[in-house]
């Protein structure tokens, strides 16, 4: 990998702990090197990532739509910004530039985008490795989810396998990094034929 972007709220009430791991990470990707790709905003998780990062002397390119920008959320210091003109088009154009791809804690927006990230791997459209950050349990319920869907015969167990999770920024990086997409189609029997 040689870039990853990273999907995180832009709430800024969301409590110092999540903050603290959004600089984490941050740290983690300019200290490999790595360009750090996400939403091009300045608020919350968002600004404090790639203020992080830059701070720290990394490449940070955003990504951020037109309607953002006359918002002014967009972040102006950014190495590079793309201000596109929908939500599907940044999605897209982050997609592209990404290497891999991390969720920090975030809302229905960042949701979105992990799971459009987890469909086209899934899907094969990508092989590209997928990440959650786990900071405080956030995504204790999610990951729930996700083998309650396997259990009930939405989701192959392959799947639900190839979302890599740490609490730790660095071992996140080290398991995405030995990344092996599954070898399981999205259509699939149970062992039993059904």
């Amino acid at each position: 990998m040689k870039s990853v972007c990273v999907y995180c709220g832009s709430s800024s009430r969301a409590d110092e702990w999540y903050f603290a791991a959004a600089r984490a990470v941050a740290r983690v990707i300019a200290g490999r090197g790595l360009t750090l790709v996400y939403g091009g905003a300045r608020v919350g998780l968002m600004g404090a990532l790639a203020d992080e990062a830059l701070r720290l002397g990394g490449r940070v390119v955003g990504v951020i739509p037109r309607a953002l920008v006359e918002k002014e959320v967009a972040h102006t210091g950014l190495t590079q910004q793309h201000v596109v003109e929908s939500m599907h088009d940044r999605k897209a154009l982050m997609s592209e530039l990404a290497g891999g791809f991390i969720a920090l804690p975030g809302g229905f927006g960042t949701l979105d985008e992990l799971f459009e990230a987890l469909t086209w791997a899934q899907l094969k459209f990508h092989s590209k490795p997928v990440g959650l950050l786990d900071v405080a349990g956030y995504f204790d319920g999610l990951l729930a989810f996700c083998r309650r869907a396997v259990e009930d015969g939405f989701i192959h167990p392959a799947h639900v396998d190839m979302i890599h999770v740490s609490d730790d920024p660095g071992a996140l990086l080290d398991s995405m990094d030995g990344h092996v997409p599954p070898d399981a189609g999205k259509w699939w029997k149970r062992p039993d034929g059904s």
